[in-house]
């Protein structure tokens, strides 16, 4: 494989299997590497990654550690929350979201260094690999992909942990024992899937969860909270502007703190297979109630059962990976042009895991006392109901009377 690849972008985190893929990359290719660490806000610190690096003989020069947190949520989340996007009912998309970004850098990268290839530490059975191949190929046709998982011989722990120790890769105490799971973290949320976790019958343990208290141990006393709107976006908390990532950083330990987030699915994997994971996204959970509320009186019902409709077409695209694909696009712009007047403030009560809606208002409501009122009006004759239901009526009557 000597010579196949001449430099190569390698998506890195400092951990265990990508410095084993780091080392393989190496040796299989006897290429030049550089290094991508992203900080999606997965709550690490990310500097041993480049001592790390710089550790296994990769240049400074190298070695990139970018601070993606405000895109993030401003280019990705916000955009899939304007159109509510729950895969498979439920899920919201955390790890998804975040690989057409990664992808998209170590592109970037790939052309400022002049690389040929990029790689990835994704599995070969898992949805991660097509997410990020797909974004790879949308950016830049002719790039290679390297994915060791899917051509190594090193298919075990036990042989991960021997070639570590042969090329003196440091392996920290708690990787030399089987993980009772994997887990995947970004700003949006905290994945947990395999091992302890495969058996969809057990319920996970309580010490597993690291970003919210269990609705039982969750204050007695609800939380208030008030969150403001501009075209579609979150944009204040309690009267407070904040940035897009420090606003979703508030949600999240609101949310967190009243045992608000956690979710236990068995979902359907792109590739075929059902698997089994276990969810945390406070932040989000609270934003997906409160954006659904300021557009239930800012959205007229045509626009809004159209994304309903839409929505979970729009949510699949993401989770099977074609956040650059045109279909996504479309759908994107027609959704932003339906958030230009989803503006305005939504109050939550925050309690013992659920979050209840208690306020809205908007400068573009279109909730009209004086047409819903049960008081007397004058701006609704109540006679013309019976030329309505009639006219719908008709092709049922006909029905009926073709029937007999």
């Amino acid at each position: 494989m000597k010579g196949e690849v001449k430099k190569v972008v390698l998506a890195y985190s400092g951990g265990l299997d990508t410095s084993i893929i780091l080392r393989w990359l190496q040796d299989t290719y006897g290429c030049e590497i550089v290094t991508f660490t992203a900080d999606l806000g997965q709550g690490e610190e990310l500097e041993p990654a480049r001592r790390k690096a710089e550790m296994m003989g990769i240049k400074p020069e190298n070695i990139f550690i970018d601070d993606l947190r405000e895109e993030f949520v401003r280019d990705f989340v916000f955009p899939m929350f304007r159109a509510n996007a729950q895969y498979e009912g439920v899920y919201l998309l955390g790890t998804s979201i975040a690989r057409p970004l990664i992808a998209k850098r170590q592109i970037e990268i790939a052309v400022r260094t002049g690389a040929d290839a990029v790689a990835h530490g994704a599995t070969g059975k898992g949805n991660d690999q097509v997410r990020f191949e797909l974004g790879y190929y949308a950016l830049k046709p002719d790039i290679k992909v390297v994915a060791p998982w899917r051509i190594w011989n090193l298919n075990s722990r036990t042989k991960l942990l021997d070639f570590a120790e042969k090329h003196q890769i440091p392996i920290a105490k708690d990787k030399r024992g089987e993980a009772p799971y994997s887990t995947d973290a970004n700003l949006l949320h905290i994945s947990y899937e395999g091992k302890a976790l495969e058996d969809p019958w057990v319920e996970p343990d309580e010490d597993m969860f690291t970003r919210s208290v269990s609705p039982e141990k969750a204050p007695d006393k609800p939380t208030y909270v008030e969150i403001e709107f501009e075209k579609g976006d979150a944009v204040a908390i309690d009267g407070a502007r904040l940035s897009p990532a420090a606003l979703l950083t508030k949600l999240n330990e609101l949310g967190g703190a009243n045992g608000i987030g956690r979710l236990d699915l068995v979902e359907n994997r792109f590739v075929g297979m059902k698997s089994r994971g276990v969810y945390e996204t406070p932040g989000g959970s609270v934003l997906l109630v409160a954006h659904r509320a300021i557009e239930s009186i800012t959205l007229d019902r045509g626009a809004a059962h159209l994304k309903d409709e839409l929505m979970p077409r729009y949510a699949e695209l993401i989770y099977n990976g074609f956040w650059f694909s045109p279909e996504r696009q479309m759908i994107q712009t027609m959704i932003d042009e339906a958030s230009q007047a989803v503006n305005g403030t939504v109050r939550l009560k925050l309690y013992k895991g659920n979050v209840t809606v208690v306020g809205r208002k908007s400068p573009n409501s279109l909730y009209r006392l004086d047409y819903v009122t049960f008081e007397e009006d004058s701006v609704y004759d109540q006679r013309d109901a019976a030329g309505f239901i009639k006219l719908n009526a008709l092709r049922l009557r006909l029905a009926k009377m073709a029937r007999g």
